[in-house]
């Protein structure tokens, strides 16, 4: 319930405010943030390291 009513304010606040141009930095953050979270204790990580 946590993360959907975040979620929906945030799409709330871009769609009153009307900043869309940062939809595409909060997509790339939590694209990111789901791909460290699933590397977290995998043998990718040293790889993941090269890309940054």
């Amino acid at each position: 319930m946590g993360k959907m009513s975040l979620l929906k304010e945030l799409f709330l606040f871009l769609r009153e405010t009307k900043m869309w141009w940062l939809a595409p930095i909060f997509i790339i953050l939590i694209l990111l943030s789901i791909f460290i979270f699933l590397t977290e204790g995998s043998a990718v990580l040293p790889f993941v390291y090269t890309l940054f």
